[in-house]
């Protein structure tokens, strides 16, 4: 896994998890909802990613 991908995929997490705590506290559901997908598709695409790095070896 390439530094640039880890460290993008790092930042979706977090930019997820920044959405939906607005998006909660404002009691914003649409906002809530994205921050919730962009959470789980960082999460996805590390661990897609850390799987292809263990059949490399």
């Amino acid at each position: 896994m390439s530094l640039g991908a880890k460290f993008k995929d790092k930042t979706q997490v977090v930019k997820g998890r920044i959405k939906e705590g607005f998006g909660r506290a404002s009691g914003n559901r649409r906002l809530k909802r994205e921050g919730r997908t962009d959470r789980i598709t960082g999460n996805l695409k590390q661990s897609g990613e850390k799987a292809k790095d263990a059949f490399k070896q």
